[in-house]
């Protein structure tokens, strides 16, 4: 969250959505729609692992389609403790899920605040 208010990204913190299957999910955040970017959906991965990522994308997918058609996840993954595996990046990115890197974190501040 710090560094979310630091960089003036403007957000709602703990968001729930009903999911197809009837489940709700907790999303750590999320970003409205702006004239220039659409929906942002940002849920922070601890420990970035198979099992958190599959996680992950059953939340995704069981709330997409309650969620605008043009909305985008990005999953901010800690990669302070240990390299986040290929598998990982590659699971969320299957999913249209936007993996990032904490340490790459800057990279995504321009999309996330505008």
């Amino acid at each position: 969250m710090q560094w979310m208010d630091a960089s003036d990204i403007r957000y709602t913190p703990k968001v729930k959505f009903a999911g197809k299957t009837g489940f709700d999910h907790l999303f750590h955040f999320v970003i409205p729609k702006s004239r220039r970017q659409p929906e942002r959906i940002l849920q922070t991965i601890n420990n970035p692992k198979k099992d958190a990522a599959q996680a992950l994308v059953f939340q995704w997918l069981d709330t997409r389609e309650t969620r605008p058609p043009d909305s985008k996840l990005y999953a901010f993954l800690n990669d302070s403790n240990a390299p986040i595996a290929p598998s990982v990046l590659d699971a969320l990115q299957n999913y249209d899920a936007v993996p990032v890197p904490w340490s790459k974190r800057e990279s995504a501040r321009e999309e996330l605040a505008a």
